[in-house]
């Protein structure tokens, strides 16, 4: 199959349409474009959406066949730099043989726009505005995977975007639509997690730069690309381009402050997701580096305990506390009033897993356990679980996360994580994020949106300025 390349034209004809897009003029969505009816006759135009697909291996081996599932999303057009490389990315190709490829999403974008109704965004986590920004303002709806963005602005644009175009959104913290969040929307309407003043999140450490043996020091050496690496230029995007290294891509950029959000980026989206927006923390007051081991400005640390502050929100949302600890000893030790006791009358330390939160409440009467991702609640002591049975109940939902983007796209309801959820929640990890890379106690205004008296933090809100090829896509809203 020919993998068409980008052209100067692609940016000229983005430049066309974002300008258009500005302008308020209405892209047609393409399932109701006779041109594409007559191309795919297999089925009613409007019983299907045709996804362009940016990103296809790696974890987009997952969201890709998930977005499909059910046959309502059908895959048109692929764009990736490299169909080699990355993990699984075959698996990909064999199911969808026919797909279209490319690898320049903006020259598929461009010559397929017509037929795309909705777009998946499965790339390393500095790519993600620019690929999404560009099909917002082309009318299509879009399905990121977490976190929503790099920089705490690129978030605020998108969430701005998703207001101005009106399309459906989603970031692709999955668990978020799943029985353990509809649980603690119960958990929440029946007062279990009432007046928490205090919440200890944790994840054990599974990435490379948690284990002290991989770790190096500076930016890796410079290494040969492979020849199925079609462009590092456009795997840099809007970035810094540095020399190739197998530690960027195609799976350990994520230990990179360059691109990547490290742990606190990659798992605190499915960890502190529920506490986050059913709780309604909002942004931080204050955030303080406890410890950051192995600290320096170019990997993640070996280890992170980061302390944030979040205000008072109203009756039953009082000041919060959250302690995030990744790496190292990070898990919490239950206090005693919460364990059980085994045969001989010792107490127990329950199995609390590698990641999760613990939610105190002001009242001290029982503990609440939060797992990650679709897990569901639980209680300590466990007694407590028999007062709050029905509330503990875990229901049935009707569709996965991905399948309800595809739903939405139809308009048959609504996302669980649009940008105006997922996106705040993304900011919170860009504060944590810019502590952990300048190492600093940080004051924060949510109000204003900026931190107090530190401008080099300030700067870091929005990020270094995009390469003169991207700076267009961050002049759309």
């Amino acid at each position: 199959m020919s993998i068409p390349s980008s052209s100067p034209s692609t940016r000229r004809s983005f430049i066309k349409k974002s300008a258009a897009a500005g302008f308020g003029f209405t892209f047609l969505p393409a399932y109701l474009t006779s041109a594409r009816a007559a191309d795919n006759p297999r089925l009613p135009p409007s019983q299907r959406i045709n996804l362009g697909c940016i990103g296809v291996g790696g974890r987009a081996r997952i969201v890709i066949p998930s977005l499909c599932e059910e046959g309502t999303a059908v895959p048109v057009a692929f764009a990736d730099v490299d169909y080699v490389t990355p993990r699984e990315v075959g698996k990909t190709l064999k199911t969808f043989p026919d797909v279209r490829r490319y690898h320049d999403f903006r020259l598929m974008l461009d010559e397929m726009g017509d037929d795309i109704d909705a777009v998946s965004v499965v790339t390393p986590d500095h790519t993600h505005f620019t690929a999404a920004i560009q099909a917002m303002a082309m009318g299509k709806h879009v399905y990121v995977e977490k976190p929503l963005t790099h920089t705490f602005e690129e978030a605020a644009m998108l969430m701005r975007a998703e207001k101005k175009f009106g399309v459906v959104t989603q970031m692709g913290n999955q668990g978020h639509t799943s029985p353990g969040a509809e649980q603690f929307k119960q958990l929440l309407a029946a007062g279990v997690v009432d007046d928490v003043v205090k919440i200890e999140a944790w994840k054990t450490a599974s990435l490379w730069f948690m284990n002290a043996e991989e770790r190096i020091e500076g930016f890796p050496p410079t290494e040969q690309a492979p020849e199925s690496l079609k462009s590092w230029d456009l795997w840099c995007g809007p970035r810094e381009k540095r020399p190739f290294s197998a530690m960027y891509h195609p799976i350990d950029w994520r230990g990179f402050h360059l691109y990547g959000g490290g742990m606190l980026g990659d798992w605190g989206c499915h960890i502190i997701d529920f506490v986050h927006h059913y709780l309604k923390l909002g942004l931080p007051t204050k955030i303080t580096p406890i410890e950051l081991a192995d600290y320096n400005r170019v990997s993640f640390p070996l280890s992170s305990d980061i302390h944030f502050e979040f205000a008072g929100r109203g009756e039953k949302l009082p000041p919060v506390e959250l302690r995030w600890k990744a790496g190292g000893d990070c898990k919490p030790t239950v206090a005693d009033q919460y364990c059980e006791s085994d045969k001989e009358g010792q107490l127990v330390q329950p199995n609390i897993g590698k990641a999760g939160t613990l939610l105190h409440r002001e009242q001290s009467d029982y503990l609440v356990q939060r797992g990650s991702h679709e897990a569901a609640s639980r209680l300590y002591p466990k007694i407590k679980m028999g007062d709050h049975r029905t509330a503990l109940k875990a229901p049935r939902i009707p569709h996965s996360h991905q399948e309800s983007f595809v739903q939405a796209c139809m308009g048959n309801g609504t996302t669980e994580s649009p940008f105006s959820v997922g996106g705040e929640l993304t900011q919170v990890l860009n504060i944590g994020m810019i502590a952990e890379y300048l190492n600093v106690e940080l004051n924060f205004d949510p109000a204003t949106k900026r931190f107090v008296g530190n401008e080099a933090a300030n700067a870091l809100l929005r990020g270094p300025a995009p390469r003169a090829e991207w700076a267009g896509h961050y002049q759309i809203v």
